[in-house]
């Protein structure tokens, strides 16, 4: 193993860590409730819609690393795909206008259907980068 593949993995995975840290924060401020508290206390239907959400977008970063041919190539269409995440969670906000009452009172249906509707998006999101 030479020190550039050291240095490429290295650079990738930091990158990717600080990019899905990146995500996870613009999508907390763009959620209408406390998911965080909401998961601390107990509360499943929030631990499934975030889960979802951070699956799904781990695997459009996991693809960015994977099939994009540069490192800036990586930066610029992760970063693309981020703002089509959080996009995609503000018109599931809106045709789902009930989503906010619903996870608040830790209604688990609701929680899988967020979860599930974003895993979707960042699997189709991810192979949009292949």
């Amino acid at each position: 193993m030479t020190i550039q593949l050291i240095q490429g993995y290295l650079m990738h995975l930091l990158t990717g860590f600080a990019l899905v840290g990146i995500f996870v924060l613009a999508y907390l401020r763009l959620t209408p409730f406390a998911e965080i508290r909401l998961i601390r206390k107990g509360c499943v239907a929030p631990a499934l819609s975030f889960g979802g959400t951070l699956i799904g977008f781990s695997l459009t970063v996991a693809s960015g690393i994977q099939h994009l041919p540069g490192y800036l190539d990586f930066l610029v269409w992760v970063a693309v795909a981020m703002l089509v995440q959080l996009a995609a969670f503000l018109l599931l906000s809106k045709a789902l206008p009930e989503m906010k009452a619903a996870l608040e009172a830790n209604n688990v249906a609701m929680g899988a259907l967020i979860g599930s509707i974003s895993l979707a998006i960042g699997l189709i999101n991810g192979a949009c980068l292949s």
